[in-house]
């Protein structure tokens, strides 16, 4: 899932984002309305954390003109607690609107919700996926194997359920460091096979059916069976 935090309060834009990241979300920050705008109709958002006061362009004008092109969920922040200003973001299309000061559990909750309703027509996924016997509570973001809850950290729970969306696809090192870690790919990074390697030996070294497979020269695979064309 990608955020865009668009939030001029440095201070804030760095917990939201540092606070998200840990909670498994992909997450980029615009500091004023102009970047916003921009980042918001060109690129391809699960969710928007919105501040109303911003330089440049303010909260109610971008949600405005976003909103005539795309119908990507939204969530207000503000220090503005007035009936006025919530009724016109909501009017302008919010989805929800949230009050600062807040408690980030509660921020979690709200875009928890928000993506479980999400817009009409749109694509979601599941609450919960299976292979085997691995099992990916999705709401909860909580992975078991064999009815045993698996100790992930939110990284490999994001690898793992990239993964599982994916099942039976070969993935690249190149296309899970964009989907995962979100960075251009570096020849010299290991940061894929170490995260394959810690994920691998709480999904499958306890088991003895392996899940997780390398496909030479190739990539990762999570699948039941796999052939000869892979090591261990």
């Amino acid at each position: 899932m990608r955020i865009l935090v668009v939030e001029d309060n440095a201070k804030l834009a760095g917990h939201l984002h540092r606070g998200l990241a840990e909670s498994g979300y992909v997450v980029d920050v615009a500091t004023d309305g102009i970047d916003g705008r921009h980042m918001a109709m060109e690129g391809s958002y699960d969710l928007l954390l919105l501040d109303v006061m911003l330089p440049g362009a303010d909260g109610f004008t971008l949600l405005e003109t976003l909103r005539q092109h795309k119908d990507t969920p939204v969530i207000m922040l503000t220090a503005a607690d007035s009936v006025e200003d919530r009724v016109r973001g909501l009017r302008a299309g919010a989805d929800d609107y949230l009050v600062k000061p807040f408690v980030f559990t509660e921020l979690l909750a709200r875009i928890q919700a928000v993506l479980r309703r999400g817009a009409a027509g749109a694509h979601h996924e599941p609450d919960r996926m299976v292979l085997g016997d691995l099992e990916l509570d999705t709401i909860r973001r909580r992975a078991f194997r064999a009815g045993t809850r698996l100790d992930l950290t939110a990284q490999e729970y994001t690898l793992l359920s990239v993964l599982l969306r994916h099942r039976g696809e070969v993935m690249s090192r190149t296309v899970l460091t964009e989907l995962v870690w979100d960075m251009n790919f570096d020849g010299d990074s290991n940061v894929v096979e170490v995260a394959i390697r810690r994920l691998r030996s709480k999904l499958d070294e306890p088991f003895p059916t392996k899940l997780l497979h390398t496909v030479r020269g190739m990539g990762y695979v999570l699948e039941l069976d796999r052939g000869n064309d892979t090591d261990a």
